[in-house]
């Protein structure tokens, strides 16, 4: 039965990616008005001197663009020319060490939330505040404090990433059902052991969504930094394109973007699986 929906779910979806593409060349298979470029400048785009296709790249030029960055995905020929493989690794980088920054330090304090009435009460005020600001709007702080912009982006992840894992970790602690830890006072077990054998299997789903939630958050955020900050990462790659008028090179850009991002979410999914349990 499960099989049979996967099956039928497969296939709807591989005719609702049909219908968009053939949307999209259709939406794309006009010229617009001629546009006159410089012709060295127009040799290094890859374009003619008058340059008539729609605005817009077909799905057939992009496919091409997809196919020549897969060809060489880690080609390196200047600051401002590296291959997507390059600028893909640079901003998995900041995401993972940004992101396990905040496993680190979020996790042990939504412990100590969820465990302590008296610690969740004096420490909501701090989290209320906090937590809506935006990640970018600690950018400018970050790179005149640290003076890397590297680092700084690292920082803007962790911010971003760090609340989703705290409240969801501190909602699942305390959420345990109150017998288990009955239990386990029962057996004069230490805190601490408390902790790790009974409330931590208890929460773990809970928390591995707050997990979950946090590398999709930092992996939206990533792209938006590098921006700002600019040097190399998949960010800056599209700014640096969308500067070149190179619009083939930015759908292409988003749609690596979109399938590391997928790929980043059902990792923690299988995780989330992993540590599932049934009531």
């Amino acid at each position: 039965m499960r099989i049979g929906l996967t099956l039928r779910a497969g296939l709807v979806s591989l005719l609702l990616f049909g219908l968009f593409v053939g949307a999209w060349h259709i939406g794309t298979a006009g010229t617009g008005p001629a546009v006159k470029m410089d012709p060295e400048y127009a040799k290094l785009m890859g374009a003619t001197a008058t340059q008539g296709k729609s605005a817009m790249p077909g799905p057939a030029e992009v496919g091409a663009r997809i196919w020549q960055h897969l060809k060489d995905p880690f080609y390196d020929r200047g600051t401002n020319d590296k291959g997507l493989g390059i600028q893909l690794a640079y901003s998995i980088a900041r995401v993972l060490a940004g992101y396990l920054i905040a496993v680190a330090v979020a996790i042990p304090i939504g412990f100590l939330i969820g465990m302590s009435p008296l610690m969740s009460r004096a420490l909501d005020p701090f989290i209320q505040i906090l937590k809506p600001i935006s990640p970018l709007a600690w950018m400018p702080l970050a790179l005149y404090t640290i003076r890397d912009s590297g680092i700084s982006a690292i920082f803007v992840i962790f911010i971003c990433s760090v609340w989703p894992m705290l409240i969801n970790t501190a909602f699942g602690v305390a959420s345990v059902r109150r017998e288990w830890l009955n239990v386990a006072k029962t057996l004069e077990m230490s805190p601490g052991r408390t902790a790790w054998r009974v409330i931590l299997p208890a929460a773990a789903p809970t928390i591995l969504t707050g997990m979950r939630i946090s590398i999709g958050i930092a992996w939206l955020v990533i792209v938006a930094a590098e921006m700002l900050v600019g040097g190399t990462g998949i960010g800056y790659f599209v700014w640096n394109e969308w500067n070149n008028l190179s619009i083939t090179n930015v759908i292409t850009a988003i749609l690596f973007i979109g399938v590391v991002g997928m790929a980043l979410d059902q990792l923690m999914a299988r995780l989330q699986h992993m540590v599932a349990y049934a009531d």
